[in-house]
């Protein structure tokens, strides 16, 4: 099978769309509709994946990179959901994605209180237990001396004490991208840049999708026994298009992260910190520290959440409070804003709203799946496609996603112990080795040997010394980038972990790609034009106020999506 997402297979993907008639369309290449079409696929289903801008372009790629259970529900009593999540926690890590998802230790201040380290304790002892298994590490007691001796950057008097435990991390834009390949490889058709404009119906049955090519303006018809809504934030707008009433009511709720160098905080370890409205993550992440997150309405444009001064300010504020090293604004890298896509219940305070799924079937032939934690995609994607059940012309097999390792996860432990030969045979340093496996598993050779005839790629990338030029042209190559920001944010993370947020590197990655996606010089300098100003329009952002400031502030850039409407330039 054909897990490549390259040019010529987003040309034929168009094809196979509009001509075939498919058992699954889904709708959405975040990771639960990357899941979900995976889902399908390994059934024996013909499934068909749309996507209007970028795979994980929205909030499966803005997250707070962590593979748990979510302690935090412990405290409500959410059991059922912390079970499930710490299980697929445990998948991730030994069987389906070793290669992406790693380990992380995280570290819990004590303040003092009598009854502190006994509940606390007491709740994460509880949450090794429900992981039902001894993969990571066993939550252990610190004094603040032992503390201290593994987060030397927190202040003294910020803590008596501390609990430390395990959870796991991924790039989540690159976990979602794999997903979605791996869905690829067992034949679902996979095509970014599609956005459906209209639900076919048929009497009071949905049997299909009316599709726009972003890039080229063509539209077309696909043809399915059930169409599956995997949007997230934009469930209700895509529900709208069949002219019926939705299921649910999604509330967006907007997190900001902020990244700063991993110099500015001296831990061999996470932090969580417990505030007045929820919690607090310090992570690492690379040679990075991530910081989030917050957790407020957003009632603006859906497609572009903004991070404002206010957002920023507040995660100072409150890491500030135990930082031995007051962090500045002049310390963040980067900065990222996503929305998650929650249910809305009684409260209006959306850190009190429902991270649990919900699938509905508002009409026959179309599913729709709102709500859910990333950690539990693959079970919230085999949910949407059990539902979709009652409209198949043929009955599938079982979810068998629980055995299907992703692409690149094969061998991956054989090629870690063989990481000093890979650098030996390619002539780069054992530790590059060791970021692309991580990055890429198995799939290394694929991505260096373009480099045995053009070694200027085993270069680094100019400004982002982490990557090299064989990424860059791998992510257009085989992962379906289709612009300048799809590598830069997406394939890469050059835009949130450089200080110039990937404005020194945009000129030259552009020109990696160039012949591969057929632009002209024009088009590499409106694709680079089109970054700059949209990182310009992200940097006015956070300087406003206010949401409604930033908003505004952030939509003076023009979509990287619109550029001469795909390749017109190049005609």
């Amino acid at each position: 099978m054909q897990e490549r997402l390259g040019p010529s297979e987003h040309e034929a993907a168009w094809q196979r769309l509009t001509e075939e008639h498919l058992d699954v369309l889904v709708v959405g290449g975040g990771v639960t509709g990357a899941g979900a079409a995976l889902d399908a696929a390994t059934r024996g289903l013909s499934v068909g994946l749309v996507e209007a801008r970028d795979l994980a372009s929205g909030t499966s790629s803005r997250s707070s990179k962590l593979f748990h259970g979510g302690v935090r529900y412990l405290e409500k009593l959410d059991f059922s959901l912390v079970r499930e999540a710490l299980r697929e926690r445990e998948l991730m890590l030994t069987h389906l994605a070793p290669h992406l998802v790693k380990p992380v230790p995280i570290l819990y201040p004590l303040k003092g209180f009598a009854w502190e380290r006994p509940y606390v304790t007491a709740g994460l002892t509880l949450y090794d237990n429900l992981g039902g298994s001894n993969v990571l590490p066993r939550t252990k007691n610190l004094s603040r001396r032992g503390a201290r001796s593994i987060a030397p950057g927190l202040r003294a008097d910020a803590l008596v004490g501390a609990v430390q435990y395990w959870d796991a991390q991924a790039d989540d834009a690159r976990h979602t991208l794999t997903v979605a390949r791996t869905a690829a490889r067992f034949g679902a058709i996979v095509r970014t840049s599609t956005e459906v404009v209209g639900l076919v119906r048929d009497g009071g049955r949905v049997v299909g999708a009316e599709i726009r090519d972003v890039e080229s303006g063509a539209v077309g018809t696909v043809r399915a026994d059930a169409v599956v809504v995997c949007a997230g934030v934009w469930t209700d707008d895509v529900e709208a298009l069949s002219g019926s009433r939705g299921q649910f009511n999604v509330r967006a709720s907007k997190g900001v992260h902020l990244v700063i160098p991993k110099d500015r905080l001296a831990s061999e370890s996470g932090i969580i910190l417990r505030t007045e409205k929820s919690v607090l993550f310090v992570l690492p992440w690379g040679q990075h520290w991530l910081i989030g997150t917050t957790d407020t309405d957003w009632n603006l444009d859906l497609a572009h959440p903004a991070a404002s001064r206010a957002d920023i300010d507040y995660l100072l504020e409150q890491v500030n409070q135990v930082l031995a090293r007051r962090l500045t604004r002049d310390d963040i890298v980067g900065v990222f804003a996503g929305l998650r896509p929650l249910l809305s219940g009684e409260s209006e305070e959306t850190s009190q709203l429902s991270r649990e799924h919900a699938v509905a079937r508002p009409l026959p032939g179309l599913v729709s799946i709102a709500g859910g934690k990333y950690t539990t995609y693959r079970v919230m994607a085999a949910d949407a496609i059990d539902a979709t059940l009652p409209d198949l012309s043929r009955r599938p097999g079982k979810s068998v996603t629980d055995e299907v390792p992703l692409i690149g996860a094969d061998g991956y432990a054989a090629l870690v112990n063989q990481a000093d030969r890979l650098a030996q045979e390619f002539g780069i340093p054992a530790w590059r080795v060791r970021h692309l496996l991580d990055r890429y598993g198995s799939l290394i050779r694929e991505v260096l040997e373009p480099a045995v005839h053009d070694p200027s790629l085993l270069e680094s990338v100019p400004g982002a010394d982490t990557y090299i030029g064989a990424e860059i042209r791998y992510g257009a190559t085989h992962e379906g980038a289709l612009h300048l920001d799809d590598l830069l944010a997406r394939r890469t993370r050059i835009s949130i972990e450089t200080a110039h947020r990937g404005t020194e590197s945009a000129a030259a990655a552009a020109g990696l790609v160039a012949d591969v996606l057929g632009w002209s010089p024009e088009r590499v300098q409106a694709e680079v034009d089109v970054y700059l100003s949209r990182v310009e329009a992200e940097r006015a952002s956070q300087d406003e106020p206010t949401d409604q400031a930033a908003d505004a502030a952030r939509l003076v850039a023009p979509d990287t999506r619109k550029i001469g409407v795909g390749r017109a330039l190049d005609d």
